[in-house]
Order: structure tokens, then sequence, then C-alpha cells
């Protein structure tokens, strides 16, 4: 399992989403990818320590899938042995009005992680560019200059907001923030069989709203504006994944050795080492413990 390519899984120029397997299983059991999912995160999970104690980089992880593709618990299972200091999750739903009453990037911005620590978000900043696609009249509560209606908002208009993303991006990515974002790529046919568990499971039921229905009713829609938008934001710094989300056990593996291989490039990333006089003294140091009365 472990000999998965990051780069096979790499959105390409031309991403015809309906095009690309939803799908994928590695020819081996259930059983063989919990036993995969776990060697790899607590390899991550080793790794993060090194990042928290070296504490120059920071991880940004943007989790964007339809819905039921099974973000939160891929968050779930892949960060699972990370030291829970180091890694902070932020689900963004519907704008609150402090929220809408900032810049549709604010609450991303604000939410960032810190050097040395791993920040994992359920859904990002691309909602601003997929939902409000959709359903354009959500932007009208932004209250932007020159957007009094749904009509003044046209091509020129999401334009504008891709390059305002990359720009936040390759902002980002320059100041240290490494950048992984994941397409789970989700197909019709699962998602209608995942709904249909949360109906017949009673333990599930709280995830079901009937908004999943009338969502879904737009999945044509939603599968050209998540193509337009990574088409359109795949670049090297932060680039694009698309990962077979009909398999949720598949896609963490997939998932976790895609973050295990990009991070352990960074070779400049290592433990601190001590103080040259705090080195000298260590013998001393040693010996006033063990002299403790």
């Amino acid at each position: 399992m472990h000999n998965i390519k990051s780069e096979t899984y790499l959105a390409k120029k031309s991403t015809a989403i309906k095009n690309i397997d939803t799908y994928e299983n590695f020819n081996v059991t259930d059983k063989e990818l919990k036993k995969d999912l776990k060697s790899i995160r607590r390899d991550l999970g080793e790794l993060q320590d090194v990042f928290y104690a070296h504490d120059k980089y920071s991880v940004l992880i943007c989790l964007q899938g339809m819905d039921t593709s099974g973000k939160d618990s891929l968050i779930r299972e892949v960060f699972k042995d990370f030291n829970v200091s180091g890694v902070e999750v932020h689900s963004f739903k519907v704008p609150t009005d402090l929220e809408r009453s900032h810049n549709y990037l604010w609450r991303h911005y604000i939410a960032l992680p810190a050097k040395g620590t791993f920040g994992v978000f359920n859904r990002t900043h691309y909602e601003n560019v997929l939902v409000t696609r959709v359903h354009p009249e959500y932007i009208l509560g932004e209250h932007i200059p020159g957007i009094d209606s749904v009509d003044d908002i046209n091509q020129e208009f999401w334009d504008r907001r891709f390059r305002q993303i990359n720009d936040f991006e390759k902002n980002l990515a320059e100041n240290g923030t490494i950048i992984f974002k994941f397409f789970l790529n989700l197909s019709k046919e699962e998602q209608r069989q995942r709904l249909l568990r949360r109906l017949a499971i009673k333990e599930k039921h709280w995830k079901f709203s009937p908004g999943d229905l009338k969502e879904r009713k737009l999945w044509d829609a939603y599968q050209d504006c998540y193509e337009e938008a990574i088409l359109n934001t795949n670049k090297e710094h932060a680039p694009w994944y698309i990962i077979p989300a009909d398999n949720k056990k598949g896609a963490r593996v997939i998932v976790a050795s895609i973050l295990l291989q990009e991070l352990k490039k960074y070779k400049d990333v290592v433990e601190p080492a001590l103080d040259s006089k705090i080195m000298a003294n260590l013998e001393d140091y040693e010996n006033q413990l063990n002299n403790e009365k």
C-alpha cells in the first residue's frame, strides 16, 4: 500500500471530473486498508512532532466534497495519532452575521494554523465559489459595493474571486504555510446510498437534513462549479488532489499517504539542537537531579 504516488491524484491542467474514477480499492481487504492507515498515521504523528519543534512551517489541509463524501470520518481517522495541541479542525458552515460583516476570506484567515501546527478546514474558502455560485443570491448578503442584484454577479465577478483566492493562498505559501487541497470525488449513486443509510440507521438520523435532497437535485451544477474552481486555482504552491471517495477507507489511506510523502520532502524540518552551553553542561544538570534528596 505504501507505493501510492501522490502525483497520481494531482489535478491536471484540464480536469473533467466526470471522467475521473470515484472508486478505488487497491484489491485489498478493508482490514488491510485499516492496517495501512494505522501505520501511516503513526508516521504522520511522529512527523507532526518534528514540525511542531521546528516551528517554522504551518500546514493547512483543505477538504472539499459533496454532502456525505466522508470529510468528517476522514478527519477522525487520519489525524487520530496527532498531538491535539498541534492540530486544529475548523468546520465552516453558513456565515454568521459577524462573518458576513467582513470580507468572505476573513473567517478563514483568522482560523489559519500557527507556525509549527496543522490546521484542517472541513469545507473551506472554496465554498465562496461553489455554494454561492450555485446559489448566487447568497452573495447579496455580503453587501459588496456594486452588487445590488443577482444580475450583477457575472463571469467577471467569479474570475475576480478566483484571483483573490489565488492571491490569498500565494501569500500564505510565501510565508511558510504548506497547503494541501483535497476534493473528495464522490459518485451520485454512492451519495444516494449513503443518504439512504442515514435514513435507515437510527444512530445516523441526526446527520440527515431534507436540504440534502434539495442540494442533490443541483448535482450537475455543483460538479461544473467544482471543475471550474479546481482548474482556476490549481497552483504548484497550492495543488488540488482529486481523491476517489466512494471507498471511504481507501480515500483515507490515499490522503494520509499524500500528506506523509509530501511533508517528508521538507528536509530542512528537523528538531532544533540544544544551545551549545546547555549541551556542555548536560552532565552537571543530570548530577543535580540525581543528587536531589
